[in-house]
């Protein structure tokens, strides 16, 4: 058991017998009355996305997680293929609950992801990412009105709004939770 004024984000939980990722919180501490903590929690099995208001001083039950690294092999349509990096064993994660990271994660990179009972429960993707531009039409001579921005896809197949000086083959470092571009990564 664990304080919700401890709660962290990133941490487990289990919530009416489910688990869930704490995917935000924030403390709130009004003049009156006692403080609290506005949680927003995903399912990785479900997808669902659930609110719970707690005063700091509820206790919620934390689960004991196990995080891996794992080598990420392909998408086959229906299911990512991974493989263990200490024991090469490959395994499978349908994607019903991780539709979020399918245009996020590279072929051969790895990844951390967190396992309860041998269940996924998360798969952790740096917050910043380097991609390669595949796909960006060319800027048209003259076209230079401030802020001016283009969409390119990257090599996962994510399209990012970016500056229109960004070329083809370009790398570029994108914010994997917002999913913007914030620069050109010079190689």
């Amino acid at each position: 058991m664990i304080k919700a004024g401890a709660i962290d984000k990133g941490m487990a939980l289990l919530i009416k017998g489910q688990p869930y990722i704490v995917v935000d919180r924030e403390f709130v501490n009004p003049g009156k009355g006692s403080a609290f903590a506005r949680l927003k929690l995903k399912s990785p099995q479900t997808g669902q996305v659930l609110r719970e208001t707690m005063k700091t001083q509820d206790n919620v039950e934390d689960i004991t997680v196990d995080d891996r690294d794992c080598q990420y092999l392909y998408f086959d349509g229906e299911a990512y293929h991974f493989m263990y990096t200490d024991t090469y064993e490959q395994f499978t994660i349908q994607v019903e609950g991780f539709e979020d990271k399918q245009y996020l994660m590279k072929e051969g990179e790895t990844f951390r992801i967190t396992f309860w009972e041998h269940t996924p429960l998360d798969i952790v993707i740096p917050y910043k990412v380097v991609y390669e531009v595949t796909e960006a039409e060319d800027a048209i001579k003259g076209d230079t009105v401030t802020g001016a921005s283009k969409v390119v896809t990257i090599e996962t197949g994510l399209r990012v709004k970016v500056p229109i000086f960004i070329k083809q083959g370009e790398r570029i470092l994108v914010n994997t939770e917002t999913k913007e571009y914030i620069e050109r990564v010079n190689s």
